[in-house]
């Protein structure tokens, strides 16, 4: 059985997002922890561009792919009307000559026109033999559809039908787009006849709208060529993502105009290798612009910058804002001496702090006293069945208590008032100071018959308390005790002065259980684990 019962007034659980240098926001964590998570995030970097094929479908706004600037080809259709001196309304086809036809005039050259001079062009060949009253109107009614080849680097190489006014873009979606792991987005080449027509950078496309826009014909080859150098860019950045360069590398510089740091960036980690041997650097942004930069270097960039001001926050009974930000020199007297506190409803003189790196150092030492906790049952053995019978149940019940025992979160309670004193610590960033309410309750739970709250009796001890709910359960250690103070200190109570200890008022008094081993080994672990639990996390886990 499994049960938890917190006492110690909770201040608001605390959102943090964890800073990664030296200023407010930053916290202690392991190196090798924060290389292997950066590491991870890099490694898993997408290429720049990989979203540009994701739920898009560039087809021209026009399905019949008829726009002022195309090139007439054989095989268009054109709507042609001539009045006055003659009359003609036909619809005539471009032959494979590059002509169309026109009667008492003769074939007229209109291949390679642009479609905004196709009138111009049949109106200047009428008007060689009908010198006078003749009106032309042409209309371009359809283009010759083209059969495009995608290859290279694409996921589905192959053949797709379009028009020629097509963008590339359209055929790159049509083929599923770019292979995000083997293809390039810098080099894709448009080949006619094995010659190259056009080569095409998508980058320019991507950051400033700029793509060359080649009339295809039937035929022609669109071809992705392999992925190039690369290198991965993540932190504070507004564009992190995994960035084609050139072979030779690119500075800096020109990294920071593709990653675009946030404004209170300051410094970058480089991580890559030189002369075959890896680097680890850490620069300022100015450094690292003049930097050459070369395939397969990763960069993190850091908001990583000394505040003056710290924010600290203010929780419990006290009045008015709770929230302050105070220079980095600013110690817990300075910021009690500003508060309204009503000294019938607020107990200042049992004032106390939360603070993160203690959090993060009870939790390592909870987590390292259960680890050596479940060595200790599974390396022990008996030698008789019996025996092992009642290891093996032991063995499941702490097992358990392990398990739940790794869910607990410590507060990270920091103790600064005991007999009247307040110590006066330097504060640090996001530090909770946290002012209990006066009461005259006295819990007591744990492993007694009837936990309850207790209403405060002057002069009575801890033995009187555990008296009035019942005495204690079959599965008590009848002489240890732990008493938790509004303060935030955590005082254990074994033995015979558990008789004439005397309580507070707001003090909680925790029965603590037997712990079911004959091994005192394994008994001393399990207690002091509890303890351990209790006194960061103001939490009793039963068994």
């Amino acid at each position: 059985m499994f049960s938890i019962f917190v006492s110690y007034p909770t201040v608001g659980q605390q959102i943090t997002q964890p800073g990664t240098g030296t200023g407010e926001g930053s916290e202690f964590i392991n190196p090798q922890v924060l290389e292997e998570t950066r590491t991870s995030i890099i490694g898993a970097a997408q290429p720049f561009g990989s979203n540009l094929f994701k739920g898009s479908f560039f087809v021209a706004e026009r399905e019949d792919g008829i726009n002022p600037g195309y090139i007439i080809q054989p095989g268009d259709r054109i709507t042609l009307q001539i009045w006055g001196a003659i009359n003609l309304n036909e619809i005539v086809t471009v032959d494979t000559q590059g002509n169309i036809f026109i009667p008492e005039v003769g074939p007229i050259q209109i291949a390679g026109t642009e479609n905004s001079l196709l009138n111009n062009r049949i109106r200047n060949a009428v008007e060689q033999v009908f010198t006078q009253n003749v009106n032309v109107y042409t209309n371009l009614q359809g283009t010759t559809p083209v059969i495009v080849f995608v290859t290279g680097f694409v996921n589905r190489p192959g053949s797709y039908a379009g028009t020629a006014s097509d963008s590339i873009l359209y055929f790159l979606e049509r083929a599923g787009g770019i292979d995000l792991e083997r293809g390039s987005f810098r080099e894709i080449r448009v080949l006619r006849n094995n010659e190259v027509i056009e080569t095409i950078d998508l980058y320019n496309f991507l950051l400033d709208g700029i793509l060359p826009r080649p009339q295809l014909t039937d035929g022609d080859t669109i071809v992705v060529e392999k992925k190039g150098a690369s290198i991965s860019a993540s932190g504070a950045i507004r564009n992190s993502f995994s960035f084609e360069v050139p072979v030779d590398g690119i500075n800096g510089d020109e990294l920071m105009q593709y990653t675009r740091p946030v404004a209170n960036a300051t410094y970058a980690t480089l991580l890559g290798t030189r002369d075959n041997a890896p680097i680890s650097q850490y620069l300022p942004l100015e450094e690292l612009g003049e930097m050459d930069l070369h395939d397969g270097d990763r960069i993190i960039f850091e908001v990583d910058q000394v505040h003056e001001t710290i924010l600290i926050s203010i929780e419990g009974a006290h009045q008015g804002q709770s929230r302050f930000a105070v220079p980095r020199n600013t110690h817990l007297l300075d910021i009690i001496s500003k508060l309204s506190v009503d000294q019938n409803l607020g107990n200042i003189d049992a004032v106390s702090m939360r603070r993160e790196s203690i959090r993060l150092r009870q939790k390592q030492a909870i987590i390292d006293s259960l680890n050596r906790l479940e060595t200790a049952i599974f390396g022990s053995s008996s030698i008789t069945p019996e025996g092992a019978q009642i290891r093996a149940a032991e063995s499941q019940l702490i097992s358990d208590f392990v398990t739940r025992a790794r869910q607990v979160e410590p507060h990270g309670i920091l103790v600064v008032a005991k007999d009247g004193h307040i110590a006066n610590p330097l504060l640090q960033p996001r530090d909770v100071i946290f002012i209990p309410e006066r009461t005259n309750v006295v819990q007591v739970s744990g492993e007694v018959m009837v936990p309850q709250a207790l209403v405060h009796e002057p002069g009575f001890s801890l033995s009187d308390y555990i008296d009035q709910v019942g005495g204690y359960t079959t599965h008590a250690d009848e002489g240890k005790h732990m008493v938790l103070r509004q303060n935030g200190e955590v005082i254990p109570v074994y033995g015979r002065a558990s008789k004439n200890y005397v309580i507070q008022p707001g003090d909680e008094i925790i029965s603590l259980p037997a712990v079911p081993s004959k091994s005192i080994d394994i008994i001393r672990m399990v207690t002091d684990t509890i303890f351990k639990i209790a006194s960061s996390a103001a939490i009793f886990v039963r068994f």
